[in-house]
């Protein structure tokens, strides 16, 4: 799939004026509706490595909601593979079709295989895996949220040589590929900010094993109780922030990456005259999903 050009949006905001701060978005969205962000970045080298290996089938892990989920079922399509998607929770293995994610990854081909939330956390047990190719035959392992060696790799290619005069990378965190691809990408004056979507300290570890740098950090204030969990302030924010500037977030990673990042402009975290590039990781077909979530619980809905 050839790239669009990705381009990096100016957000201009009262805020930002007031703190002599200028903030840009790298559109990362726009590369495919399905396949964007850095679901793309993090397929786009293990597909490659999949074909090489003479493999016909792609296995993955990934929640209910997992924007990771639609994207490898689209990618395998289009490439010629055969999806698999392990899934968190049993109680979707008869109640998929009503899931908006997982119908959509079914209608590109993915068949799934829905485990307890215990048995899930056994994802790279190697007896589990065994068991998987038991079950499935020979397939090519994908992790969940795609993280791996390769992923990182193709991370290392959103920042091109036209963001090297920005002071701060910023970017949501999930399971780290993203944030150590931009960190081994950056220059020595750039600073990486990774907001995770996650509770926990465990990602710095994980972090540290794809990257030798130490010109970032972790920024882990805005979880807003963990993966998933939303509350109405952070719905208010999204669709008060894609009213003023036309960029839609979704409320698991970009939503609460760019509430952090203008908490922090407010309270002058940033030096005046810094220039910020916030990364948009795409994953905005989860928004549907989500807000049936929200109907259920009372809560406002995501403009769409």
């Amino acid at each position: 799939m050839d790239l669009p050009n990705i381009p990096n949006q100016e957000v201009k905001l009262p805020e930002l004026e007031e703190k002599q701060v200028r903030l840009f978005v790298k559109r990362e969205d726009k590369i495919h509706p399905l396949l964007s962000g850095n679901k793309y970045r993090k397929l786009k080298y293990n597909l490659q490595m999949a074909k090489s290996e003479g493999h016909h089938t792609l296995l993955t892990f990934g929640g209910a909601f997992s924007n990771h989920i639609v994207a490898t079922a689209y990618a395998g399509k289009d490439s010629g593979f055969k999806t698999i998607g392990v899934i968190r929770g049993e109680e979707w293995t008869n109640t998929w079709k009503e899931n908006p994610s997982l119908s959509l990854a079914n209608r590109y081909g993915m068949k799934f295989y829905c485990i307890s939330r215990a048995r899930f956390q056994q994802k790279k047990d190697p007896q589990f895996l065994k068991e998987l190719k038991k079950r499935f035959g020979s397939f090519y392992l994908i992790p969940e949220g795609g993280t791996n060696s390769l992923a990182v790799k193709g991370c290392e290619e959103i920042l091109t040589q036209t963001d090297l005069h920005f002071d701060y990378i910023c970017t949501c965190v999930g399971t780290g590929g993203t944030i150590a691809g931009l960190i081994n990408s950056s220059t020595i004056h750039q600073t990486v900010l990774g907001f995770p979507a996650l509770k926990g300290n465990f990602l710095r570890e994980d972090i540290y094993t794809f990257v030798k740098k130490d010109n970032w950090n972790l920024i882990s204030d805005y979880h807003f109780g963990g993966y998933a969990k939303v509350n109405k302030s952070l719905i208010q924010f999204i669709n008060e922030f894609r009213q003023k500037t036309q960029i839609p977030l979704e409320p698991i990673y970009t939503g609460k990456m760019m509430f952090g990042i203008m908490d922090r402009i407010k309270k002058g975290f940033f030096e005046p005259s810094s220039q910020i590039l916030a990364i948009h990781s795409g994953g905005l077909q989860g928004i549907k999903g989500m807000n049936s979530l929200l109907r259920r619980k009372n809560l406002p809905e995501l403009d769409v």
